[in-house]
């Protein structure tokens, strides 16, 4: 088995680079795994997101493998902005709590122990991007997911 490594736009894989010049040389069939890809990244259409294709060089067989896009990414479509680093005067966008935890929840990659320390990353995130969580800087949120106010939200 060989795998390819490699990061496309969710939905929007091309039989191009970075695909293409991998797979050619193991000579299966370049457009049928662009559309297994892009059938299995639909969902992050907007979004780059990691993918890895196992390619069996003798029978030609291959699987595609799909990781968790990166959590800035996730951000800025639930968002609604095209990048971050705002500044505190003008914040890149606002996401809200909910939408923080969904997203820490949803997170397949996260270093965190627990759904706390990958809500906590996904706030760190939002400082980074100069993206506010429920209107406030997001530092104030990882002071108030530290002090217990919205253990609620991820027991749910």
């Amino acid at each position: 088995m060989k795998t390819i490594d490699a990061i496309v736009e969710g939905g929007k894989a091309s039989a191009g680079p970075p695909l293409a010049p991998a797979l050619a040389p193991m000579g299966v069939n370049i457009g049928q795994v662009v559309a297994k890809i892009n059938e299995a990244t639909k969902a992050f259409a907007g979004m780059k997101v990691p993918v890895k294709v196992h390619v069996d060089p003798k029978t030609k067989q291959f699987t595609i493998e799909v990781g968790s896009p990166p959590t800035a990414e996730i951000i800025k479509k639930e968002a609604g902005i095209e990048k971050g680093a705002g500044t505190r005067e003008a914040p890149a966008g606002d996401l809200s709590m909910e939408k923080a935890v969904s997203i820490a929840k949803a997170k397949t990659n996260s270093l965190g122990k627990d759904a706390k320390e990958t809500l906590k990353e996904v706030l760190g995130s939002c400082v980074s991007m100069g993206v506010t969580v429920n209107g406030r800087n997001a530092k104030e949120a990882i002071k108030e997911v530290n002090e217990g106010k919205h253990d609620s939200l991820l027991k749910g």
